[in-house]
């Protein structure tokens, strides 16, 4: 497996790709595979304890030759069957010793990234045929990061031995697509790689015919392209319409519509972790999530130098909650949590203005007023970030805390009645299968992976619309729906007990990728 990214390693993970990299590596091992894992060590994955440098080697990148050392590393909790690797070179630092992912200018996107990338692709082929890994009879990349081994794959001369070796190419996020010039550019494929002859038709971006889309080059130069969710497969291969709110292929759609064709496209769901019992929800968990979260804003005020006024608005929140919590008799108000990358993916509903001019958010806390409460924890996007600061600041029934944690993220999880995920598209989603886990349904827009893991009226709600305004009118029915089922406790439980029991195993997950992807086929 070879990756930008790997929580298997402290400080290797950004989003979501990495969790799966982790959780797969192991689910395979325990079905007798012997997995090695490899990623840039980005100057500090390799000073890990434990790490040895195992081989130093050259490869020729920008026309000079490059010096580059393999390391294994043990990674947190070691797993028999599975061999962390990284590869070090000072370019794979060019962010900031440490850091994943760059911040490029908007005139040159993915500039420096994609020369990392393409350093750390070439590293990875030359340790590949120099047999530094044994032998291996799959080769599985992971997003454009990777893609370049497919390229090198297909056409550079050194690494057509790697034609031998079954590839397959998984999409975790067709959004983020790689883009680079062909020339002209010292972060251009023709830089990297001077003198290398390509099939321009099966590389090209579909909009910029002079450069290279290292998405679709993963796509079309894989022998198995693997979505992390089968209704994701259904949503990619058709054109998407963002004026209508549907987000499907994102240019690439006759790419995947005709690798589906060939029967070289498979979907199969992430799996997530499950404990062998589930602990019973606690009249307290509402009261520990706010004195947890009025820690953290604390905390995360002490490291800022200017005060942000977000997170004084959300400690007045949280001292006005707590206040009430004594107070409150009769019907209990149902508690609705949220947490993620505040991105248009997650967001773009919420901040839809409806036909009342009001935003969709706007709407759906005040259909709330006095039965529910929404507390949504993220950061991202500044412009979401301050619709949501300004909204909180319009409605005491919502309070946004702008960061992230862990150790908050997983209170969020126990101590709210329902979790809100309005996501625009989801290749899988990881928060609703956490949430479900812990005991609470979810509330989420019929795509992807959240349309094959929450079942409206059986373990959760889902809404669907052919236009944005529906979404979010279908998003307020469908929430109205949940709160009158809250108020009829025997159903809700029920409701509760069939999120929890649903499982998501990542032991299916790898038996699937062992029959779907890791095989020849048709």
């Amino acid at each position: 497996m070879i990756a930008a990214e790997n929580d298997a390693l402290a400080g290797a993970k950004v989003g979501g790709i990495a969790d799966v990299v982790r959780d797969i590596a192991p689910a395979l091992a325990q079905r007798s595979h012997q997995v090695q894992v490899l990623l840039p060590g980005y100057q500090s994955l390799s000073e890990q304890s434990g790490s040895q440098r195992r081989d130093r080697f050259q490869v020729n990148f920008w026309g000079r030759v490059e010096t580059v050392d393999l390391y294994s590393v043990p990674g947190r909790n070691p797993v028999d069957g599975v061999q962390q690797w990284v590869l070090e070179h000072p370019l794979f630092a060019a962010a900031g010793k440490g850091r994943i992912y760059c911040d490029d200018p908007p005139d040159r996107p993915f500039a420096t990234d994609a020369s990392k990338f393409g350093l750390f692709c070439v590293a990875a082929a030359e340790a590949v045929r120099r047999g530094l890994f044994g032998h291996l009879d799959v080769l599985h990349l992971h997003d454009w990061h990777a893609s370049i081994v497919a390229l090198l794959r297909a056409y550079h001369a050194e690494y057509s031995v790697l034609q031998q070796i079954h590839t397959v190419f998984s999409i975790h996020n067709l959004a983020l697509q790689g883009i680079r010039p062909f020339d002209g550019d010292i972060s251009a494929v023709h830089a990297w790689f001077p003198g290398l002859e390509l099939e321009y038709e099966r590389v090209s971006d579909p909009r910029y015919d002079d450069c290279i889309n290292l998405m679709r080059t993963g796509i079309n130069l894989s022998d198995k392209v693997h979505a992390v969710s089968p209704t994701y497969v259904d949503e990619i291969t058709r054109p998407s319409r963002p004026e209508q709110g549907f987000f499907g292929g994102e240019g690439l759609d006759p790419d995947l519509l005709t690798a589906q064709q060939q029967g070289r496209l498979v979907g199969i769901l992430n799996g997530a972790e499950y404990e062998s019992t589930v602990q019973p929800k606690m009249d307290s968990e509402l009261e520990r999530l706010l004195l947890a979260a009025e820690s953290e804003v604390i905390n995360w005020m002490s490291k800022e130098s200017h005060c942000y006024s977000g997170h004084s608005i959300a400690l007045g929140r949280i001292q006005q909650w707590l206040r009430t919590l004594d107070q409150e008799s009769g019907d209990k108000q149902m508690l609705l949590t949220s947490v993620g990358r505040l991105t248009d993916q997650k967001a773009l509903l919420l901040r839809q203005a409806m036909l009342n001019g009001k935003s969709a958010l706007d709407n759906l806390l005040l259909q709330l007023e006095g039965r529910g409460r929404l507390i949504l924890l993220g950061s991202g996007d500044p412009l979401l970030e301050q619709f949501l600061l300004e909204v909180a600041g319009r409605h005491a029934n919502f309070i946004f805390l702008r960061g992230f944690s862990i150790d908050l993220s997983e209170l969020f999880y126990r101590a709210g009645d329902l979790f809100l995920m309005p996501s625009s598209f989801e290749p899988c989603g990881i928060s609703q299968m956490l949430a479900m886990r812990a005991g609470q349904p979810c509330l989420v827009h019929s795509v992807g992976g959240l349309a094959d893991t929450v079942e409206d009226g059986v373990n959760g709600f889902s809404f669907s619309g052919a236009s944005l305004n529906e979404q979010c009118q279908g998003m307020l029915d469908t929430c109205e729906r949940a709160i009158s089922e809250f108020a009829r406790t025997a159903h809700w439980n029920e409701l509760c007990a069939q999120a929890a029991a649903q499982r998501f195993l990542w032991s299916d997950s790898a038996l699937a990728y062992e029959q779907q992807l890791y095989t020849a086929g048709d």
